[in-house]
């Protein structure tokens, strides 16, 4: 039986919270999250603060961006950027009483840097950007992921120290076991320029932050901030208030959801301030278009 968890979920920040209640490991770069559960299907959407770097050891973990659908198995790793939203279903292996065992390993610009220093790479980017696409764990790799379970159990008594070198260790892991995965991690690095119009129709309804927006048009926060200015002669969060308005008064005249489900359909995290701000924007609440 197929569950359904309707919210965009924050990770990795929620993961740790009810109902959740993942184990975590935390370091300012780093968080690390061990889950292993017994499902027949769980499906949701998410949206990443981070990057994430997602391994299963057991069971399917199918992962959709866009148009495009990535299914991960059994010892197979797949790398997401940050700042986008992603719809999950997550289900075990029915010849293990539908047991599902992943690993996902948010990582931080921070260490990212201190990795591709580390590894002495002569900055050389990929004249195309990389696809995403899923790739095979190896045996050292696997090793690897076995050798962290027991920190889970006693996560308070970890030195941070440990936790980063366990961290770079894995980067290096992963590189060595393909190469491409070198050419992912300096993609991330390095965003593709995109009109910021086009970004900023694509994520309005996402939870994103005004850094996130930057990162996603592939400019300083600084110089989108300027541009935006120039462009809309308004901030982006006031512009990203006003679109949302917008989206949830035409979705209360020509659909059945109520208000609470626009309220968070189109990215607002309080009815109470989606209605007062509803109201101030058109003199009326949101819940007068649902009962005329």
């Amino acid at each position: 039986m197929s569950v359904r968890n309707d919210a965009t979920v924050k990770v990795p920040h929620s993961l740790s919270k009810p109902p959740y209640n993942q184990t975590v490991l935390k370091l300012n770069g780093l968080s690390v999250i061990e889950s292993c559960l017994h499902t027949q299907g769980t499906k949701g959407t998410m949206f990443l603060e981070d990057h994430l770097l997602l391994f299963v050891l057991g069971g399917v973990y199918k992962v959709r961006f866009g148009n495009q659908e990535y299914a991960v198995s059994k010892n197979q790793m797949i790398l997401l950027q940050k700042s986008i939203v992603v719809e999950y279903e997550k289900s075990g292996d029915p010849e293990s009483e539908y047991r599902l065992d992943y690993m996902l390993f948010f990582l931080k610009e921070d260490v990212l840097r201190e990795f591709i220093k580390l590894a002495d790479h002569k900055v050389s980017y990929p004249a195309l950007l990389v696809p995403v696409c899923v790739h095979p764990v190896n045996d050292r790799l696997v090793s690897y992921l076995d050798s962290l379970k027991p920190y889970f159990k006693e996560p308070d008594r970890i030195n941070d120290g440990l936790v980063k070198l366990k961290l770079l260790e894995l980067l290096f892991d992963v590189a060595d076991a393909d190469d491409r995965f070198l050419l992912h991690f300096l993609q991330l690095k390095r965003k593709t320029r995109k009109e910021i119009a086009e970004v900023m129709e694509e994520n309005y309804m996402n939870p994103v932050s005004i850094s996130d927006l930057a990162y996603l048009s592939g400019r300083s926060l600084s110089s989108f901030k300027r541009e935006f200015q120039a462009m809309y002669n308004t901030s982006p969060l006031q512009w990203m208030r006003n679109r949302r308005l917008d989206k949830a008064k035409e979705l209360l005249s020509q659909s059945d959801l109520s208000v609470t489900d626009i309220c968070f359909t189109i990215g607002f995290e309080n009815v109470a301030h989606f209605s007062k701000v509803f109201k101030a924007r058109f003199g009326y609440p949101p819940s007068a278009l649902k009962k005329a």
